[in-house]
């Protein structure tokens, strides 16, 4: 596992503002090696939302994260982001997902998440993204049981050369998600609302991941 060790994916809050929120990113990103960051708008204001993206697009870009926004890849061109995560939960998603592909690349990144069913992850994983998300809150902030995301990652894993994001909703599932062979341990709360701190739980991330590691080597 020593070059393929999973590198840290973060994905924000649901963000209507970036001021307050760009020191706690900056925290976090200082604290460990970030492949990447997911930014979760609530803003509905164009030139708001293009204000949270450039802001923030600056702090991950200036610490080596690519920066990425939910479900926008217009929002993603014109504000100086790295690509697009697109939640292919039904056709509409998948159509998106498609659209993303074509806008997106080969420069920037289009990741797919909100996979309900292996042949949906499939279908994505023969398109040309970037990688595969299992486990992710969705829109109303339902999560999948983990032991169903482990599961999901791990065959992934197993069969397929396309990356694979694992979601833990706590840091004590970061070592399983990478023992099981995810390229990309996305965390999101466990992150933010660490009484400690922010850094605090990336180093902790980034210790799970380290363990994991040397128990595999």
């Amino acid at each position: 596992m020593s070059d393929d060790s999973p590198s840290l994916y973060l994905i924000t809050p649901r963000l209507s503002d970036a001021a307050a929120f760009a020191p706690v990113l900056e925290a976090a990103l200082d604290a460990g090696v970030i492949a990447c960051v997911l930014l979760l708008l609530e803003a509905r204001d164009e030139g708001v939302a293009k204000k949270i993206v450039r802001t923030l697009a600056t702090v991950a870009q200036e610490r080596g994260a690519a920066l990425l926004v939910e479900d926008d890849v217009q929002l993603s061109l014109r504000a100086g982001a790295d690509g697009a995560h697109i939640r292919a939960t039904d056709e509409d998603g998948q159509a998106a997902l498609a659209d993303a592909i074509k806008k997106l690349k080969p420069s920037g990144i289009a990741g797919a998440g909100g996979l309900k069913t292996r042949h949906d992850a499939m279908t994505a994983g023969e398109s040309e993204v970037d990688y595969v998300m299992f486990g992710e809150p969705a829109r109303d902030g339902y999560t999948p049981p983990f032991s169903s995301t482990l599961e999901r990652v791990e065959w992934w894993a197993e069969i397929f050369n396309v990356p694979v994001v694992g979601f833990a909703s706590e840091l004590a599932q970061v070592e399983e998600l990478a023992a099981a062979g995810a390229d990309f341990v996305a965390l999101g709360a466990a992150v933010w609302d660490d009484e400690r701190g922010p850094a605090s739980a990336i180093r902790d991330a980034m210790a799970a991941i380290a363990r994991a590691r040397a128990n595999i080597a």
